[in-house]
């Protein structure tokens, strides 16, 4: 089994994918800060809206633009930190709007369309929304190569999908015949200026408050001098999710439903024949089988030490517990790389603390970054 460092080796883009609540922003932000203690220069790109990414790299906020964290930070933790970790948030609409003004052919066409109403209005819902804008800042920081790994999290699986889709969808929207209706010089934008239609837009004018088709017919006249460019980037930003250098990371959690999520994901990688990296399973419950395997009668041997006999039941119980649980996630991991064919599974135990802070992406660096023996070792520890 690998370790996060070899599998990213030699790779400029990692994209995290997973279902929610199993620990992906989390393990997004390690994997952006073992590799920058590593030497690198390194970015991790949320596009999450909590604050769970600036609160655990010690930033007050985060934004459309890349900040870097303190090195001084990671001193306070006994980390050398030899290269340069970068983090930010995407605002989905600021890309969009940054993204116009890029291919606008010159600044009166991109005025046109970014202090259009319609614009205004459906610039966030546009074009895949935050999955597609998460590509393109994506492409955006890969194509500057300001920086040696870029980390990506996503949304969750499901969504994860439109992720993955996003390019192929705004490319469908530009050739979509709604649009080409508007474009085309015998369309509707060009028939809104006939006289035969004033008394409609006036209507139209008096109910909605502002003339609703022509800022259609402008918005699309405006947008048409700019497709060609979108049309190019989106199948270069399409082509980025398949490169070599890009890897997938699919991060789930032990139980059932994240497992099946994983498998699914997976699944539909394969299908787009996509970069496939590993799997990370965060909270693991790693059986304490020697400390079993030592005491026969176990309450009677905690009676002894504590001299409570229901306090050492409630124990013996919790323990019974405990190690039913580290078989269930034993027999799920099984199953997980078995269907995905893999050995490349990393296991993240169970801590005893949420991850909140550099401290807590620290231990979980401990594991990510070990190797599979190193791993059974320090959380046969902690068991």
């Amino acid at each position: 089994m690998a370790s996060v460092g070899e599998v990213l080796e030699g790779k400029s883009i990692c994209i995290c994918a997973g279902s929610g609540g199993v620990g992906k922003t989390t393990t997004s932000a390690a994997i952006a800060t073992g590799m920058a203690a590593q030497g690198l220069k390194v970015c991790v790109l949320t596009i999450d809206p909590a604050k769970r990414l600036a609160d655990s790299l010690g930033l007050a906020e985060l934004g459309n633009e890349a900040r870097r964290v303190d090195p001084a930070l990671f001193e306070e933790q006994g980390i050398e930190m030899k290269g340069e970790l970068w983090a930010m948030m995407l605002d989905a609409k600021a890309t969009f709007d940054e993204l116009i003004a890029r291919q606008a052919p010159d600044e009166e066409s991109r005025d046109r369309v970014l202090n259009n109403r319609i614009y205004q209005q459906i610039s966030s819902a546009l074009a895949g929304s935050q999955e597609y804008m998460a590509m393109e800042k994506l492409f955006e920081l890969h194509t500057e190569g300001g920086f040696d790994l870029l980390v990506l999290d996503t949304p969750p699986t499901r969504n994860a999908l439109d992720f993955l889709d996003a390019p192929k969808r705004l490319t469908q929207f530009i050739e979509g015949k709604s649009m080409r209706m508007f474009m085309k010089p015998t369309g509707l934008a060009a028939k809104v200026t006939g006289r035969g239609v004033s008394v409609v837009l006036g209507v139209f004018k008096r109910l909605v408050g502002f003339d609703l088709i022509a800022d259609l017919a402008e918005f699309f006249n405006a947008f048409s001098s700019m497709v060609d460019g979108f049309q190019a980037r989106a199948k270069r930003v399409n082509s980025l999710l398949a490169d070599p250098e890009t890897c997938f990371l699919v991060v789930c959690g032990p139980q059932g439903e994240p497992i099946d999520e994983a498998v699914y994901f997976h699944r539909k990688l394969v299908e787009a024949k996509l970069p496939f990296g590993g799997v990370i399973v965060n909270k693991v419950h790693y059986p304490a089988d020697e400390l079993e395997a030592e005491v026969d009668d176990l309450p009677a041997a905690l009676a002894e030490k504590l001299g409570d006999q229901n306090l050492a039941k409630r124990t013996a119980d919790n323990f019974a517990d405990y190690q039913a649980l580290a078989e269930r996630d034993a027999r799920n991991i099984d199953h997980l790389a078995s269907e995905l064919r893999t050995s490349c599974v990393i296991r993240v135990p169970y801590l005893d603390e949420d991850v909140h802070d550099l401290h807590g992406l620290t231990e979980i660096d401990r594991y990510l970054f070990a190797s599979a023996e190193e791993r059974v070792e320090m959380a046969a520890g902690r068991a």
